[in-house]
């Protein structure tokens, strides 16, 4: 790989000679502007405002223009002149842990490498003190121009150095935040945990510029004059008030279905057709959802069957009533003909009474 800048790390009293290399580089497709009407090339020319000419490179300095308008020349001589330690070198100035960078500062990243025989020891000295330590390296360096904040660390037996951002070109995140109060409930965030779950790591290699290859596809298409169809437009949804337990669900199915797991369909319905939502509440014992409908049913059926059981009792409740009745009456007509037997009883007695009476009468 070629080297954008030679100098040394500066560690300590230790001078490390190294070169500096790209450790990325852009894969997205640039386009020509052109001339629509003849498929001509649209070039930039410099041109000068005050006489309307074309400038040539050779001719073209910088200036800094102030805040009436007025350009102050500034002359690579201005600028050499001026104290600039890390020209050359790449100063470390501390050693931190990795999470007190914020991330929000990384830059460009590039690969240290040892210039030469000598710099091999020092460089690996530097290297597994790092490793051993667990922190990165906090270094100022120059490049293009300009002094930068940078930050070195291990990456497999390399030494990368990031570039950061110094910490007053972060700006605060005022006003982004979404105003009010937004309360997120615990059935939510159940559900967001579980689809974290689901969807779990990712092999960072297999992650791929979808649509660079879509655009590359289409090129050579147009290139060997095949008729290109028109892309599926897809509902992003924008705008739309949303049922979050709903995606939530719904996600962790896809999340599942993708990955093949068992199961993962069972709740999956027809495509544009939301699934049911059932609200996730914590329950002593008692059932929820499906579940709770299932049960309803049972309970029904089950009513309905015991229902012959209690007109059985209520034939029983008649038959015994029937029962007593008859009873009540047998000893109604019992007493009645013991009441018709003391009667004619007492009849008889009183009659012979009353002839005997007569007979002492007539004596």
């Amino acid at each position: 790989m070629r080297s954008i800048w030679n100098g040394a790390i500066s560690f300590g009293l230790v001078s490390i000679p190294i070169k500096l290399v790209n450790a990325t580089e852009n894969h997205s497709i640039h386009f020509r502007q052109i001339h629509l009407a003849d498929g001509g090339r649209i070039r930039y020319r410099k041109v000068c405002e005050l006489d309307e000419e074309e400038v040539q490179g050779g001719e073209i300095g910088k200036a800094y223009e102030d805040a009436d308008g007025t350009m102050i020349p500034i002359t690579d001589e201005d600028l050499a002149q001026l104290p600039l330690p890390t020209a050359k070198t790449i100063e470390i100035v501390a050693f931190v842990p990795a999470d007190q960078i914020d991330p929000l500062q990384m830059d460009a990243a590039y690969y240290l490498s040892a210039n030469g025989v000598p710099a091999a020891k020092p460089y690996t000295l530097l290297r597994e003190a790092l490793k051993r330590s667990n922190k990165v390296a906090v270094a100022k360096y120059a490049l293009r121009g300009r002094e930068r904040l940078g930050m070195l660390r291990v990456v497999d037996d390399v030494i990368a150095m990031h570039g950061l951002l110094w910490p007053d070109e972060i700006r605060a995140p005022e006003g982004v935040a979404p105003d009010g109060d937004v309360t997120v409930r615990d059935a939510e965030l159940d559900l967001a945990d579980a689809l974290m779950d689901t969807l779990g790591e990712v092999d960072m290699d297999s992650l791929h510029d979808d649509y660079r290859e879509a655009v590359e596809e289409l090129i050579a298409a147009k290139a060997s004059g095949e008729t290109v169809r028109p892309a599926e437009s897809g509902d992003a949804g924008g705008g739309k008030v949303i049922d979050l337990i709903a995606a939530l669900e719904n996600s962790v199915q896809a999340a599942k279905k993708s990955r093949g797991e068992e199961g993962a369909g069972a709740e999956d319905k027809s495509d544009g057709e939301m699934a049911d939502v059932h609200p996730i509440k914590k329950t002593s014992g008692k059932p929820t959802g499906k579940s709770s409908a299932q049960t309803t049913k049972k309970s029904t059926t089950a009513a309905k069957k015991s229902t012959p059981k209690s007109t059985g009792a209520k034939k029983s409740t008649s038959t015994t009533k029937k029962a007593t009745g008859s009873r009540s009456t047998a000893k109604k007509t019992t007493t009645k003909t013991a009441a018709k037997k003391q009667t004619s009883s007492g009849g008889g007695t009183g009659t012979k009474k009353t002839a005997s009476s007569r007979k002492r009468a007539s004596a």
